[in-house]
């Protein structure tokens, strides 16, 4: 499909660079097949479910994946920032390195910020290969937790660049940018639709009789790449790894069989399920690395309805939110949102989507 078909204007002003305080006060724009669309906040997600259905959250935690470095080449110095987006290993890292120009495989490369290192001393690492669009294998001279530890001391919480390009990352940042039930630490991206969520929100979805699970997907910066070609048949999308334990699967297939609905709390979760469920739906515990891309045509399998946040133009999530809900409908649902004062992005307001084909 051509890209062009995912296109639309939205104004400056939308981009939200703070979250609604508290979490479950941002607005929520309801959208269902045959219905007119519906304008309500995220507390009333409740009585806009079922007793039964299942709700699916992705437990993954934001670590502070963006790094300042000094690249090293003989006598030749250059700042180099690096954004890690996928572990592949207790020392190594694939990454996306900014200027991509300035590194080669075999530089050296020092981390830190402020004036800052890790306890040790120093965080440095080797890029082991330099691959297509910037992105490198890195491999650290720490390990496990000793790297873990180092990359919490000198890194950035790596906030989105349309939100980044406006303003700095700050302490607010730190929590803002996590969910509140955030556990398995591997993400670069928080998984945004969680963002909404609060205590009181949970104990009123428990009281509805509604259920939740969760999985992992640890988001990659890969999310925020552009579509550069002009076809989706074009798009290369990156690999993130992810995991859903038998105990979950359970709880799906449960859900199902009483009727319920499965909700994907993300466009993560939704991507998580999609890619582990068989022909016939079913799910059972999985885990690896997932690039699945879905686009209009796609015949979903497990997720019934879907929370989301408002997504950028041209972007792969806005086609995947037009494969659940029909582009004509989600062109329609954003105009809507645009006109109506609707704030975008990651700490944007949210909509709640069920399936066209349902």
């Amino acid at each position: 499909m051509k890209v062009d078909l995912f296109d639309f204007d939205l104004p400056e002003e939308r981009i939200a660079l703070r979250p609604a305080q508290p979490r479950d006060a941002a607005r929520l724009l309801v959208v269902k097949p045959g219905a007119a669309l519906a304008d309500a906040t995220v507390r009333d997600l409740p009585s806009l479910l079922e007793p039964g259905d299942l709700l699916i959250l992705n437990d993954t935690k934001v670590i502070p994946a963006q790094l300042a470095g000094t690249r090293r080449r003989g006598e030749s110095v250059a700042h180099v920032d690096v954004t890690l987006h996928m572990r592949v290993g207790p020392d190594r890292w694939l990454a996306f390195a900014r200027p991509g120009k300035r590194v080669a495989a075999g530089d050296r490369i020092s981390f830190g910020h402020s004036g800052e290192v890790c306890y040790l001393g120093t965080l440095d690492a080797t890029v082991e290969e330099k691959r297509e669009g910037g992105e490198v294998l890195l491999s650290f001279d720490f390990s496990g937790p000793t790297l873990d530890e180092a990359i919490q001391t000198v890194g950035h919480v790596p906030l989105p660049p349309y939100i980044a390009s406006k303003r700095a990352e700050d302490d607010r940042d730190r929590a803002d940018y996590q969910t509140v039930y955030a556990r398995e630490e591997g993400a670069v991206a928080a998984p945004t639709a969680g963002l909404h969520f609060t205590p009181d929100l949970f104990a009123a979805l428990e009281a509805r009789g509604i259920e939740h699970r969760f999985v992992t997907l640890h988001v990659g910066a890969g999310t925020f790449l552009p579509v550069k070609a002009d076809d989706t048949a074009d798009h290369r999308m990156h690999a993130e790894t992810g995991e859903i334990s038998q105990a979950t699967a359970d709880a799906i297939a449960a859900a199902r069989a009483r009727g319920g609905r499965i909700v994907a709390v993300g466009t993560t979760s939704l991507r998580l399920l999609e890619s582990a469920a068989g022909e016939d739906g079913s799910v059972s515990a999985w885990s690896g690395p997932t690039d699945i891309f879905i686009t209009p045509g796609y015949r979903f399998r497990v997720v019934d309805a879907l929370l989301t946040n408002f997504h950028l133009p041209r972007s792969t999530l806005f086609m995947l939110v037009s494969a659940f809900s029909g582009l004509e409908s989600m062109r329609a649902a954003y105009a809507h949102a645009i006109a109506e004062g609707y704030r975008f992005y990651s700490y944007g307001d949210a909509s709640l989507l069920f399936r066209s084909d349902r």
